[in-house]
Order: structure tokens, then C-alpha cells, then sequence
């Protein structure tokens, strides 16, 4: 009977151990900040850009890449990244990207605020922006 107790004790003290030794270490939220203001949201992989999708870049650093960050990474503060499954093409159509141009879009995956209608761009050159957006998108894994 003793040895039955012993047994099952130095199973409770190995057990006890085990998850001491190999728990993950507690995590300081106050040691942790937010990202800056203006910090890229998102981390990429960048593809070889080339035909419309390379005009679609040069129209989106011109008219979008002060909210939604250099090659669509989004910026901390402004807007969102366009690199994110949430934009993925079953979820947000290319469609969606000529509307939001056309007409703005109210706020409702992220917290930046409604985006205000695009002045200046045609059909066509969001077109163009849509193909560099999903260049970037399938290079990521997103498609």
C-alpha cells in the first residue's frame, strides 16, 4: 500500500515539475507597447511587379499609400493593410475596390474611420491598382 502512495507521489512531483519547467514564460502587457503612429501594419513578401499591375503601383503610391502604406501594408493610425486575408478576393471582390474608390466606404473591419470617395481616378486605373494589390496578395498567400 506505502509503495502504491510513493508511486503515485513521485508521478504528482514529476508532473508538477514538467509543467514548471516547460509552461511559457508569463507575458509582461506592460512591458509592451502599441506600434507607432504611422508604422507599417503588416510584414511582406514583395513580388516582381510588371505590366498594369506596375502602373497599378505607381497610381496606388499616388492616391493611396499615404492611408493604406507603402506596397499596401497599411498604416498604424490611417488605414488598414490591403495585404490581409480580410481583402482576400472571396471576401472583397475587386468590385468592392471600384466602389470604395467611387464612393467611399463605412468603417466596419478596422477602426480608422470611414474612407472618403477617391478623387481623380477612373475605372481603369483602379483597375490597375487592383492588380498590384492582388500581385501582392498571392505573393502572400492570399488569394
Amino acid at each position: 500500500m506505502n509503495r502504491k502512495y510513493l508511486v503515485i507521489g513521485a508521478c504528482a512531483v514529476a508532473a508538477v515539475a514538467a509543467y514548471i519547467t516547460l509552461r511559457p514564460a508569463p507575458v509582461d502587457d506592460t512591458a509592451q507597447s502599441a506600434p507607432a503612429e504611422g508604422a507599417a501594419m503588416v510584414a511582406i513578401q514583395m513580388p516582381p511587379i510588371e505590366g498594369n499591375a506596375a502602373i497599378g503601383q505607381r497610381i496606388f503610391e499616388t492616391a493611396c499609400a499615404a492611408c493604406h502604406g507603402t506596397n499596401a501594408v497599411g498604416v498604424e493610425g490611417a488605414g488598414p493593410p490591403l495585404i490581409h486575408v480580410i481583402y482576400e478576393p472571396s471576401h472583397h471582390a475587386d468590385e468592392s475596390f471600384q466602389r470604395a474608390v467611387e464612393v467611399g466606404v463605412r468603417s466596419h473591419h478596422w477602426q480608422f474611420g470611414d474612407m472618403p470617395p477617391v478623387e481623380g481616378l477612373t475605372r481603369g486605373d483602379v483597375a490597375m491598382v487592383i492588380d498590384y494589390i492582388r500581385e501582392i496578395q498571392r505573393a502572400n498567400g492570399i488569394d
